[in-house]
């Protein structure tokens, strides 16, 4: 009875640790997707979530820093700084 016991646990456990090991990601492939909570103007409470693949994400941090960039240089500009 215990044998059996012990048989069964282990084959119950085979199919966890395959959907474990599915569930590996890969930190550098550029097309896992990422979600982030991101707060809603106008709003203290509310959030929405945004999800987009890695790459999405890099393109998107680096067109914000462009941005910035450029807004800051065109402040400095017309200031005379």
């Amino acid at each position: 009875m215990r044998n059996s016991i012990a048989i069964l646990a282990a084959i119950a456990l085979i199919p966890a640790t395959a959907i474990a090991a599915d569930k590996t990601v890969d930190k550098k492939d550029p097309n896992r997707i990422i979600c982030e909570k991101q707060g809603v103007v106008g709003s203290r409470l509310a959030t929405k979530r945004v999800c987009m693949t890695a790459a999405e994400w890099e393109t998107k941090r680096l067109e914000d820093r462009q941005a910035i960039e450029k807004a800051q240089v065109q402040r400095s500009s017309v200031s005379g700084n």
